[in-house]
């Protein structure tokens, strides 16, 4: 009954998540979450929550975590804007900062979700290639914009970029926002938000699903001058006045309160990483550099498409991206616990060494 749409949705393409499989007992590598789960202060917040209090709505500005998230990060409260994971945050941010006559630039491999954003809200944008290295050439985003956006550390790719680079785009483009898309920022690459009382176009998001093991709660969140947290805000409460609930509000603070177990966690994926990325050169893999929980690897003898394909019949799921051909023999790998990785290498094993 297609003839009842508006014009706009027959002209999008949707953003397709990775699998989330049914099937039991699978080695589940495809969509980088945490492997370790939620600190227990978190757990016990939640518990707290559920209450009779429930019935009312939570607070509309989210004024106890736009607190805590400002505490944390060294901001006021009006540097920091919240909403339901980071997707629905950029969305916001494509609506409220990126929508000019000059065209928004973002790398050509990157998140999937850019395009889908200017897909709907009519945004015009240029893709700038990654560099022969997979790397983000800052010298290629000095050229007339209406923004710019790259995720640091990139995804799929995983690799980051200094924080100089980052400075250097800023000191030399100064009339449109240049957001940076933190989502994975935690695991060993350096964050751009010390940049922030510097240069007022830059805003940074986060994500509570990756580093925070949170992906369930759906948080996500934005810190930039307070002028571009009040655009989001203005778009925020012209489409729903009530985000993030009680729960995501109660979680989301105790997280932050939990350093220890967030240092403990984050580092014990570091060095999965390191151990992984050793294994998989050890067996002659390519390994693209990664400050982020999952890694970006190929084979010179191996087609990727098969490669994934036979590690799922050996019930590991990893992300495989048949487009664009340039890196359409990596695979995307989540860094599991031991037990996941040591499942990984032993089919990966299997596949190379038959």
């Amino acid at each position: 009954m297609s003839q009842y749409w508006s014009k706009i949705v027959h002209e999008l393409t949707p953003y397709v998540p990775g699998e989330q499989p049914k099937l039991q007992n699978l080695v589940k590598l495809n969509t980088n979450e945490n492997p370790y789960g939620p600190s227990p202060k978190v757990i016990a917040a939640l518990q707290a929550e559920a209450a009779d209090s429930l019935r009312l709505y939570p607070d509309p500005d989210s004024s106890r975590l736009k607190a805590a998230l400002a505490e944390y990060h060294g901001l006021q409260a009006n540097q920091v804007f919240v909403g339901n994971g980071s997707d629905e945050v950029l969305a916001h941010v494509f609506q409220a900062l990126l929508k000019h006559d000059l065209p928004l630039l973002f790398p050509d491999i990157s998140y999937s979700f850019y395009p889908v954003y200017c897909g709907l809200y009519g945004i015009h944008f240029e893709t700038v290639a990654l560099n022969a290295q997979f790397e983000v050439a800052i010298g290629d985003y000095l050229r007339p914009n209406g923004g710019i956006i790259f995720p640091n550390p990139n995804a799929p790719t995983g690799i980051p970029l200094p924080l100089s680079e980052i400075e250097r785009l800023l000191a030399h483009n100064t009339q449109s926002v240049v957001v940076v898309d933190e989502a994975y920022v935690d695991f060993g690459t350096e964050s751009a938000v010390a940049l922030i009382h510097r240069y007022p176009n830059l805003l940074v998001t986060h994500t509570y699903s990756k580093s925070r093991s949170l992906a369930g709660l759906r948080v996500g969140y934005a810190l930039g001058n307070a002028a571009l947290i009040e655009a989001l805000i203005r778009v925020k409460d012209s489409f729903n006045s009530y985000p993030i609930d009680r729960f995501a509000e109660a979680g989301a603070i105790a997280a932050l309160q939990d350093e220890a177990y967030f240092q403990q966690t984050r580092q014990q994926v570091i060095t999965s990483r390191t151990s992984l990325v050793s294994a998989l050169e050890a067996l002659g893999f390519e390994v693209l550099p990664s400050g982020a929980n999952f890694i970006f690897t190929r084979h010179p003898a191996y087609v990727g498409e098969q490669l994934a394909a036979g590690l799922r019949e050996r019930a590991v799921i990893v992300r495989h991206f048949k487009k664009p051909a340039r890196i359409s023999d990596f695979l995307r790998i989540t860094i599991g616990n031991e037990s996941q990785n040591q499942a990984l290498m032993q089919a990966i094993r299997a596949l190379v060494q038959a």
